[in-house]
């Protein structure tokens, strides 16, 4: 026993030996002030000693396997006290290669593991059998593979973000199959559909059921071709016998949707209760570690100011200083509070960057100024309320997607007057009288119906009994912005040129939505006009759409790119710069890496809505771009949110119950139970959502005006929610004589106000030198 005792001492012994120089090397490699660091030292730095550890950890979780630097390394067992278990490679901490993840209920994933995620080339068995074997990325089908059920279904073809999508074959253990194109999990598109007595189906489907043109056969060679509809009165065909005695000359073509399709029900996936990414894993001395490299650091002042230079995203210098011995020391103290500035050593990029970037984050606050009784524009809300609610909830016949070229008309409008007392079809109310215009209500519900929006849940957003938000300064426009209480929805007051031309261009974009599901262009619900009676005859025009950043993550930080580098830079000091600062392109500091096939998706839909835009003759737009960092914690005193690169460990978890959270709407226990909810994954689509890997970049001296950054290698895992904004700008006679005026007083290329082809193109190279495929 006591030799057991005297080898645990010695191997602890060598821990505490070993996480002591580490520490020691890293507070002299990283802090040392204007040092760079020595290539030999980078060398030995990757060389540490790997060897065999166990250790059981304060929350009663076990590992045992490889160990080097304080974590697992190479190959190694997990277990967690909740039953859960992986078996496999580890790289720094983190699960990578191939390994084995095991859950409590039975189910079990062998195969590649890629920064915890299950990434790659793998095998899920599910708790009542169902396996699925194919490509995997991030935790989700994605790719080619085949899917076994226990009830006998089978299907091999492709998935795309954990559900059946694009072309496929499903299989039925009552002999019946699909062969076909899917789309979100159903059937949908051109497909056959062959039954187990020899009848078949061929032609078009909707939602899993035949919609469009379609040919139904018997096996006896009699068939049916026709429009097909769910709905009987849509319905219509021609029936052909084959020549044999009998045939189905009675036959009703919707015993097809009553009858042969009740027994072809797609089997739904199982729900994985907690993904292999979301396991937190504690690993022993990581606080201390930090706790020590922050009383450590300790730089010596430069001057007798006090602290050393910092370069700011823009360029501009500032100080920063230390807190007193007789203070909490634990924490930097910035003389300007300011967002997100990085702190390297030195401004040059010949000098070694921290390995650990500090980034200065306020706590986002909720936008704008509460719209209640005596403001400005309280009357303006009542109003807008209340013709909301009655366009909304209007009965109206359900309309089909394929809309008449009538519905476009831009005299298609509807005037509804609402006098205080109350009329026939409105209610009375507290507001002076005013009249109310929807322009083309039918267009507007259906785009509203093809966003997939409720309209119970629209009009308690916008009409509910909380007040709008009014955000504090109007737009460079001079336009108006109010947030729906929820965040869903923004409401913007637009000029008559802007309604002329969204007015103008509806019916493409219309086409362009309805044919690009991930379109990365503004989603429009609703356009309306309040016009006040009386002697001022006031008219109110406005556009209700969605709120990119509406999101249970909080938005660290925000950018407006447009490609072109005059006047792009915050006017602001940097002591205002806030969460909610919208930062321009010379602000810029990261470009972002996307896995491959976000990439590839992304790049296909910039390109498809670049060119409707240039074709609408539309300039001046922008990519608004939100940044979640994933790996932060905010210390309560300094406001001081650290984000670390990716492939370095969190000091300091967001489950710390000694730091804020990072979103102050949710605690702690919400935001933990927000990171483990399998759904937020499924719900990732291009530009919302999505997993990425931001890299720092810096501007060379004296480049000021330079785009693009060089980049640095210090990354930082992030959710990137993004889109284009402002497209109702066209190259009017305004636009045509500022690109005239300015190109004389400044650079041609550097000036927004270009053509919309110029612009065009010169906004694709842009996007495409800081949007890049992560290899």
């Amino acid at each position: 026993m006591s030799k057991k005792h005297g080898r645990i001492l010695k191997a602890w012994e060598k821990t505490v030996r070993k996480s002591q120089a580490a520490a020691k090397k890293r507070v002299n490699s990283i802090f040392a002030a204007m040092s760079v660091a020595h290539v030999d030292d980078e060398d030995n730095a990757g060389q540490s000693d790997v060897y065999h550890a166990e250790r059981v950890l304060s929350n009663g979780d076990f590992y045992t396997g490889q160990w080097a630097d304080n974590l697992p390394h190479g190959h190694g067992k997990y277990l967690w006290t909740d039953g859960c278990m992986y078996v496999g490679e580890w790289f720094r901490g983190k699960t990578m290669g191939k390994g084995k993840f095991c859950w409590p209920s039975g189910a079990t994933y062998e195969g590649e593991f890629k920064s915890s995620y299950m990434d790659g080339k793998g095998t899920y068995t599910g708790p009542s059998g169902d396996t699925y074997r194919g490509s995997w990325i991030m935790n989700l089908k994605h790719g080619q593979g085949t899917k076994s059920y226990v009830n006998g279904d089978y299907y091999e073809g492709e998935w795309r973000r954990g559900m059946q999508d694009g072309h496929g074959r499903y299989q039925w253990h009552s002999g019946n199959n699909y062969i076909g194109q899917w789309k979100n999990g159903t059937i949908n598109g051109n497909g056959t559909m062959i039954w187990s007595n020899g009848n078949r189906y061929d032609g078009f489907w909707e939602d899993g059921l035949p919609k469009g043109n379609g040919t139904f056969r018997w096996a006896d060679g009699s068939f049916y071709v026709g429009i097909w509809s769910r709905d009987p009165k849509e319905q219509s065909g021609t029936y052909y016998p084959s020549g044999s005695t009998g045939g189905n000359i009675d036959w009703n073509p919707q015993e097809v949707f009553s009858v042969d399709l009740q027994d072809c029900k797609i089997c739904p996936g199982e729900k994985v209760s907690i993904l292999p990414s979301q396991k937190l894993l504690n690993w022993p001395g990581i606080e201390g570690e930090f706790l020590e490299k922050q009383q450590s650091w300790r730089p010596q002042k430069e001057s007798e100011g006090g602290g050393k230079r910092r370069m700011s995203v823009d360029g501009r210098v500032s100080h920063y200083s230390w807190g007193s011995e007789g203070s909490d020391g634990n924490h930097l103290r910035d003389e300007h509070e300011e967002l997100g500035n990085i702190q390297p050593q030195d401004s040059s990029m010949g000098d070694t960057l921290t390995k650990q970037q500090m980034l200065r984050i306020k706590p986002p606050k909720k936008q704008g100024e509460t719209i209640s009784k005596g403001h400005r524009n309280y009357e303006l809300m009542l109003n807008l309320q209340l013709g909301i609610r009655h366009s909304v909830g209007r009965p109206a016949p359900a309309t089909s997607l394929d809309l008449k070229a009538s519905a476009f008309d831009p005299k298609e409008k509807v005037w509804t007057r609402f006098p205080p007392e109350g009329s026939k079809h409105t209610p009375p109310h507290q507001s002076c009288e005013f009249r109310w215009k929807d322009y083309c209500p039918v267009v507007f519900r259906t785009l509203r119906k093809l966003f997939r929006i409720d309209a119970a849940d629209y009009m308690i957003s916008i009409c509910g009994n909380d007040a709008l938000r009014e955000l504090s300064s109007p737009g460079k426009s001079g336009s108006f912005f109010y947030l729906t209480h929820d965040d869903r929805y923004m409401i913007k007051t637009m000029k008559k040129a802007e309604v002329k031309v969204l007015l103008r261009m509806l019916p493409s974009y219309y086409n362009h939505v309805r044919t690009y599901e991930n379109t990365l262009v503004t989603k429009y619900f609703g356009l309306h006009c309040v016009k006040l009676t009386g002697t001022a005859q006031k008219k109110v025009r406005f556009v209700i759409m969605g709120n990119l950043f509406c999101s249970e993550y909080a938005i660290h930080r925000r950018f407006d790119l447009k490609g072109s580098s005059h006047g792009r830079i915050t006017d602001k000091p940097e002591a205002e710069i806030e969460a909610t600062t919208t930062l321009k392109d010379l602000d810029l500091n990261f470009i972002f890496r996307l896995q491959n096939v976000w990439f590839q998706e992304f790049c296909r839909q910039v390109d498809k809505d670049c060119d409707f835009l240039e074709q609408e003759r539309i300039m001046d737009y922008s990519l608004l771009i939100g940044l979640h960092f994933r790996d932060t914690s905010y210390n309560k005193d300094s406001l001081v949110a650290e984000a670390c690169p990716a492939g370095i460990r969190t000091p300091r978890g967001i489950g710390d119950n000694n730091v804020d959270p990072v979103d102050p709407r949710l605690s702690s226990v919400e935001m933990d139970q927000l990171q483990l909810d399998p759904t937020r994954w499924a719900s990732t689509r291009l530009g919302i959502n999505m997993p990425a890997r931001a890299e720092l970049t810096m501007r060379r001296n004296g480049c000021e005006l330079q785009l693009v950054g060089e980049p640095t290698g210090e990354l930082y895992e992030v959710i990137l929610f993004f889109g284009i904004i402002d497209i109702l700008q066209d190259y009017d006679i305004s636009k045509k004589l500022e690109h005239a005026y300015k190109s004389i007083h400044y650079d041609p290329t550097s000036i927004s106000a270009v053509d919309p082809k110029q612009y065009s193109r010169r906004f694709r190279d842009f996007i495409y030198r800081i949007f890049l495929e992560d290899t």
